[in-house]
């Protein structure tokens, strides 16, 4: 069988000369463009770990977010010494691959994907068969789960046609397909993977500025008057949730767009088992505290600066009446 290994991080570029490719093969495909992300190809490679011969083809989204798909082949994915074969494999690709900062702070997204294109009786009944050991590879551990927890990890299934089937889990899938028409799948997988790192980078984005928010604002209380940088920080904070709000847009028109009955349903499938809806909510209410952070900041900044030329202004005031009476007492005392 052939096991396909995703990994996506953080990777913007301003370069826009590679030509942007579309996304390709969907089954039943639409008349219209189904996935507005603009894709750009990379290169291709093969590598040699651990005696495999892994595929790698490394593409860059929205000039964001690299995503690279490495495919190989295993005869006994299931067995022991397959699952440490395969961690090996992640490991030396992700160290390959990711940068150290990224891996240091976990923001990546991998995910594996088994391919089978000879299953029998039916797909069904060969996930009830190898139920145990599908658990196991899907969520990357030796141990044997509960009938429970199974059950719950080989739930969420979507089916083409009788004979194809992809079952999707948070940390991993296995795609069933008589004819190898496995692509447009890893597709939409890539897509859910792509947009969860996108919630987790603007995630991580907004809790920066709310950092800063309470380093300014809240921890110096008693620091003395810096009109600048407080204006400059509130700049800040509104071009990034500007930032956030088209990327909102971006991502649900990115749904919208998915058109056939068949691409929607799986990629409805993936959106729950990616938590794609609960990452959108926490990051939606963080927005929501920052507009309201921003008119509470705005309001004072406003006050502040009222105050500070209402001081002003007095001061300006008793200097003059000072002068006025030492004006005046000298005059008197002039002869």
């Amino acid at each position: 069988m052939d096991l396909t290994y995703l990994l996506a991080f953080p990777d913007p570029s301003e370069d826009n000369t590679p030509p942007v490719e579309t996304f390709k093969g969907w089954k039943d495909a639409p008349y219209f463009q189904p996935v507005d992300i603009e894709v750009v190809n990379l290169g291709e490679e093969t590598l040699v770990i651990e005696g495999f011969a892994v595929q790698v083809t490394r593409h860059r989204y929205d000039n964001r977010v690299q995503m690279i798909e490495c495919r190989y082949s295993m005869k006994e994915p299931f067995a022991d010494s397959a699952m440490k074969d395969r961690a090996k494999i992640q490991a030396a690709l992700q160290s390959r691959f990711i940068p150290t900062d990224f891996r240091q702070r976990a923001l990546f997204e991998e995910y594996s994907i088994l391919l089978a294109d000879d299953v029998k009786p039916n797909p069904d009944k060969w996930i009830e068969k190898n139920a145990r050991d599908l658990a196991r590879f899907i969520r990357s551990q030796r141990e044997t789960f509960d009938p429970g927890e199974i059950s719950e990890i080989l739930s969420s299934r979507t089916r083409y046609s009788a004979n194809e089937l992809t079952l999707v889990d948070w940390e991993g899938a296995v795609i069933i397909a008589p004819e190898g028409d496995f692509q447009s799948d890893i597709a939409l997988l890539k897509i859910g993977n792509y947009q969860l790192l996108r919630y987790r980078m603007l995630d991580e984005s907004l809790e920066t500025i709310l950092d800063q928010i309470n380093a300014e604002f809240l921890q110096n209380k008693k620091r003395p008057l810096r009109p600048g940088p407080t204006r400059a920080t509130v700049r800040k904070i509104v071009q990034h949730r500007l930032e956030v709000m088209l990327d909102f847009e971006r991502a649900e028109q990115n749904l919208l767009l998915i058109g056939d009955w068949y691409t929607a349903k799986l990629y409805e499938a993936i959106r729950s088992e990616l938590y794609l809806e609960d990452w959108m909510s926490a990051v939606r209410a963080k927005l929501d505290n920052l507009e309201r952070l921003i008119s509470t900041i705005q309001e004072n900044l406003s006050l502040t600066w009222s105050g500070l030329l209402e001081n002003v202004q007095l001061a300006g005031w008793i200097i003059l009446l000072v002068g006025y009476f030492i004006l005046f007492f000298i005059q008197d005392l002039a002869p």
